[in-house]
């Protein structure tokens, strides 16, 4: 009995922090996150753009896996959703995938790495 109180009281708890105007995320999509940076006193927002290769639920740690090429150097990110720390996160284009993870594409360069866009 006091388990399932006490797991009702942090649901309810979490509730008051999740984010309600996030966009609809899939894996394949290319997504543009704006993510708050303090530099000193002062704070600013950087954009970090790339492929979204996968997503964990987890209702209040729900977190996405985003990858970019830098320079010829593949870079992931892992970034929960609902962190005060992120600003925004657009939709940029979507493709079609048949996959849940695309940790393949870690291993592939180029043009072989693209993924059919969807509309």
């Amino acid at each position: 009995m006091f388990k399932l109180n006490a797991q009702k009281t942090i649901n309810n708890l979490e509730n008051n922090f999740l984010k309600k105007d996030l966009p609809i995320l899939k894996i394949g999509d290319n997504v543009k996150i704006g993510v708050k940076i303090i530099e000193g006193n002062k704070e600013r927002t950087q954009f970090y753009e790339g492929t979204l290769i996968a997503k964990k639920n987890s209702s209040l740690t729900t977190s996405i896996t985003v990858r970019k090429i830098l320079q010829g150097i593949g870079i992931e990110r892992v970034l929960l959703i609902h962190s005060p720390k992120i600003e925004s996160i657009t939709v940029l284009r979507s493709s079609k995938v048949r996959r849940a993870k695309l940790y393949y594409l870690r291993n592939l360069k180029g043009k072989a790495s693209r993924l059919k866009q969807t509309f």
